[in-house]
């Protein structure tokens, strides 16, 4: 009989968790007896994972906010090096979440550790210098946009996988299985009018900044209802402080999905979500708003044209972008306004929206092929 293999995740974000959970499933499925230790979420401890420690713990966000925060880091850093050594793995898997997870690969790999990374950090976006450091530190890279297979392969002479994007299965499960989402307006009433969803993030520090600019776009659109997605390391109180104000404005929690199913249009924070709500077909407007000093700092750093996913992907502009002092309620509005009553803007994005699709493939299950190259890995 073979001895039991014991997988260690880390993932420090919501995406991460969505994925990772999605990762753990397809682990279980093909190493039934797999004992799985992770930092993430809820999904990845529904999955199957013991968690060690909850993504919002962890949470920091643009240049400014990781300076001031840098003993929570330090000691999260400390605390997962010794927890690490006491599970003694036969495989570390690093999601994405960049600078945590370099970090903790550079260590791994003096402490002869084996390391998957899943969910390539951005480094075509900027700091490409890690990459060096990433060749020598990693045994196993595996992407999930197509574009970085040839990045790595043909600019850094690095042989990775390429598994496909795992939206791609988690958005075609929930179309076959979706549920009916009732919305209700601040009377408590059920709404019937048409739906424009607000993504503002998972964390605080980019909800403070967006959502109250988002809300504001409301008043301009009293036919519309407004229904603000909470992300499920925050509490509705926190989202009340801003949306008692707008009568027209509801909150759904840990029902993004359903939300974006009934959308006419959306406005999303750039990130995963761009993705997300492209791939259910929803019209979106991305939004951007750091703090002053961080995005002059990633303005000077950041080497891509573009900040959301959908455009990186189609190398073109296929939903418009409002960065920084662009994202304002004048620009949303009019933005808005376009997705919901221009017929030729509404046409051309449907198009590129196939386009997107076909292009990240019509399915293949990246879950699954992600977890036969960790389970093969950590059996070497």
């Amino acid at each position: 009989m073979s001895q039991q293999k014991k997988y260690y995740i880390i993932a420090g974000e919501a995406s991460g968790d969505l994925h990772g959970g999605n990762l753990i499933r397809a682990i279980k499925q093909q190493d039934a007896a797999a004992d799985i230790h992770c930092w993430g979420g809820d999904k990845m401890q529904a999955a199957g994972g013991v968690l060690v420690k909850h993504y919002r713990d962890l949470a920091f966000m643009g240049f400014i906010e990781v300076v001031k925060n840098l003993g929570t880091i330090l000691k999260n850093l400390k605390f997962c090096k010794q927890d690490i050594l006491a599970f003694k793995p036969d495989i570390l898997v690093l999601i994405d979440y960049p600078g945590f997870n370099l970090r903790i690969a550079k260590w791994a790999k003096e402490q002869r550790i084996k390391v998957v990374y899943y969910i390539s950090p951005q480094v075509w976006a900027w700091k490409e210098n890690r990459v060096k450091m990433m060749k020598q530190c990693i045994d196993e890279m595996i992407v999930i946009l197509p574009f970085e297979k040839s990045y790595f392969e043909d600019k850094w002479n690095w042989k990775v996988s390429y598994v496909g994007h795992p939206l791609i299965e988690e958005i075609a499960k929930k179309r076959a299985h979706s549920s009916d989402l009732a919305i209700n307006d601040a009377a408590g009433n059920n709404n019937t009018k048409p739906v424009i969803a607000l993504l503002p993030g998972s964390r605080k520090q980019e909800i403070e900044k967006k959502l109250p600019v988002m809300l504001e776009v409301s008043k301009a659109f009293p036919g519309y209802q407004f229904v603000v997605a909470q992300a499920p390391s925050l509490d509705s109180e926190f989202y009340h402080t801003y949306t008692h104000q707008y009568p027209n404005v509801s909150i759904v929690n840990n029902r993004t999905y359903d939300l974006l199913m009934q959308s006419k249009a959306a406005l999303v924070t750039s990130g995963t979500a761009t993705l997300e709500t492209a791939l259910f077909g929803v019209p979106e407007v991305v939004c951007y708003k750091g703090s002053e000093i961080s995005y002059q700092i990633a303005k000077r750093v950041i080497s891509i044209k573009y900040i959301s996913l959908v455009n990186l992907i189609m190398d073109k502009e296929v939903v418009k972008e409002l960065i920084q002092q662009d994202m304002n309620v004048v620009n949303l509005t009019t933005e808005l306004n376009k997705l919901l009553n221009d017929a030729g803007r509404q046409q051309q994005i449907r198009e590129d929206y196939v386009q997107l699709q076909q292009i990240l493939g019509a399915g293949g299950d990246a879950s699954a092929k992600a977890a036969a190259i960790i389970i093969k890995s950590a059996s070497q």
